[in-house]
């Protein structure tokens, strides 16, 4: 695992940046288009807005969400909205966003707006922002999702899976684990003494279903872990 330390969260956004941005410029150059897939919550809003202003060929970028609530932007709940109002302003207004929620009640009864929706994106990912919370999920595969084993499947054949967990509020829809490790380039944004204690306790020994975030910290790829106190 590649742990990269930094004094404050502005160095750390700005060396975030400029990660993510070197892997959309690498498959823009080699396919002509590029997707990157973002995590939503409090922690990510300042590199949201570095990114923003930073110098790409944006109209070649198509941004989702790693994962995302069942809820219509309106809500505030919803990374959708998160996203519009912190990363698609700026140069990155040119981006195209595709998001993980339809209007449905449910998101059994989306899915196949949501699965039409990412069937265009240029895949494999450019790269991928996750997040982690203190209970050890990332993305949304929460410990007793009722389909978390299903999203951690490394033979798992679904792109993106709805699920429910008791920890998680509202039902959600995440990208599975193996989409998540076919990408380009994978980071891991924690910021804090807790989530450092928590990544510390990942990488020990234990059950994946117990700490999700193993399943991206024990792989074959693992992340680059962006962190500072």
């Amino acid at each position: 695992m590649d742990l990269r330390t930094f004094d404050n969260a502005d160095d750390l956004a700005v060396a975030l940046v400029a990660f993510v941005a070197e892997g959309i410029a690498e498959r823009i150059e080699t396919l002509g288009a590029a997707a990157i897939a973002l995590s939503g919550g409090r922690t990510p809003t300042r590199f949201f807005r570095a990114l923003s202003a930073y110098d790409l060929d944006w109209e070649r970028v198509t941004v989702t969400l790693v994962d995302e609530r069942w809820v219509p932007e309106t809500s505030e709940r919803s990374n959708a909205a998160l996203l519009r109002a912190n990363l698609m302003q700026g140069r990155a207004a040119a981006a195209r966003f595709v998001p993980l929620y339809a209007d449905a009640p449910t998101p059994e009864e989306g899915m196949a707006a949501v699965d039409l929706a990412i069937a265009e994106l240029p895949m494999p990912f450019a790269a991928v922002v996750l997040g982690m919370g203190d209970d050890g999920h990332t993305a949304s595969f929460f410990p007793g999702g009722d389909r978390l084993a299903d999203c951690l499947d490394p033979e798992g054949t679904d792109v993106v899976l709805p699920i429910r967990a008791p920890a998680a509020g509202e039902p959600r829809v995440t990208f599975t684990l193996p989409q998540i490790l076919a990408s380009d380039r994978i980071a891991l944004h924690i910021e804090g003494a807790v989530k450092r204690a928590v990544l510390d306790a990942a990488m020990a020994e234990g059950d994946i279903e117990e700490m999700p975030i193993r399943g991206v910290l024990w792989s074959a790829t693992p992340p680059t872990v962006f962190w500072c106190p």
